[in-house]
């Protein structure tokens, strides 16, 4: 049963801007991610993993107003969020019973989230998103993976083969951010 629970509110969330790319460095790998379907009781741990992401992790990348209006974590509740979720055939990574990132795969190849909690960044989580999604594109038949990449993610797309088809601007709320069109074959 999903909780109308809230995502926290502008006021609650504040963006962070640490020294990711120095801590990312020393980061230790994580025990292996376990890849399986989302289930409803993962919907709060999702929000919380998605708005991490964008809050820790993009931050360096984008301006406070970018990072609000892409977050929006006072437009978000559970409910909602389990229902696109679902839409989105998704799945999600735990380290240790935990839920540490998650992603899906439409029957097209297109990939419209991946999210990993900044805690877990460059430890294999993303990796192990992508094989999932790639095997599960294979399944449904898709010829090709894509994406529309944020600028934290790019380096990581490019790095399993993926290339920069458009750069994008597209605007949420009003406020205009950058990302990239990527693809790259089915292997």
């Amino acid at each position: 049963i999903v909780r109308p629970a809230r995502a926290p509110s502008r006021s609650q969330v504040r963006v962070v801007r640490p020294v990711l790319k120095e801590a990312r460095m020393h980061a230790r790998p994580s025990s292996v991610a376990r890849i399986r379907p989302y289930a409803a009781d993962d919907a709060e741990a999702t929000l919380a993993v998605f708005v991490a992401a964008i809050t820790v992790t993009a931050a360096p990348d984008y301006s406070e107003a970018q990072v609000l209006a892409w977050a929006r974590p006072e437009d978000r509740d559970t409910v909602t969020w389990h229902a696109a979720m679902m839409r989105r055939n998704s799945f999600v990574a735990e380290v240790d019973g935990n839920v540490v990132g998650f992603s899906d795969v439409q029957s097209d190849g297109y990939i419209d989230m991946m999210f990993v909690s900044p805690e877990h960044a460059r430890q294999g989580v993303a990796g192990a998103l992508l094989r999932e999604a790639q095997e599960r594109a294979a399944a449904l038949g898709a010829t090709r993976l894509w994406a529309n990449v944020s600028v934290t993610a790019r380096p990581f797309f490019e790095a399993h083969g993926f290339t920069l088809e458009q750069v994008q601007y597209p605007s949420i709320g009003g406020v205009v951010l950058r990302n990239f069109r990527m693809s790259r074959a089915r292997a």
